[in-house]
């Protein structure tokens, strides 16, 4: 009996299956770095929100510190107001006082 040749079909099913399996894994790995690249990108963006929300806070914080100091001035302006005031009607009351005194002082000469 002849010995039979062998085939070249394996051959080459083996190195095209090979190629393939080169291929596959090159598309695998560029995939995987764009997968990367898209997750560093988006920590990247999740870490400026989170910068952006955490000065959001210290602005609202800041605003609300701001504002209680604005109404204890308020407080206090209008404290010095009112003692503006009485001390205004005092005055008055004086003078009104003194202006009697000497209208008193001049009649009675």
């Amino acid at each position: 009996p002849p010995c039979p040749q062998p085939s070249l079909a394996p051959r080459t099913a083996g190195r095209t299956s090979g190629r393939k399996i080169a291929e596959f894994q090159k598309i695998v790995g560029s995939l995987i770095e764009l997968v990367d690249q898209l997750a560093k990108a988006a920590e990247s963006e999740k870490m400026k929100a989170i910068g952006a929300r955490n000065l959001l806070k210290s602005i609202a914080k800041q605003r609300e510190a701001q504002e209680q100091q604005l109404q204890a001035l308020i407080a206090e302006k209008k404290m010095q107001l009112e003692r503006y005031r009485i001390e205004y009607e005092t005055l008055c009351k004086i003078e009104a006082d003194q202006n009697e005194f000497i209208d008193q002082f001049i009649f009675q000469k």
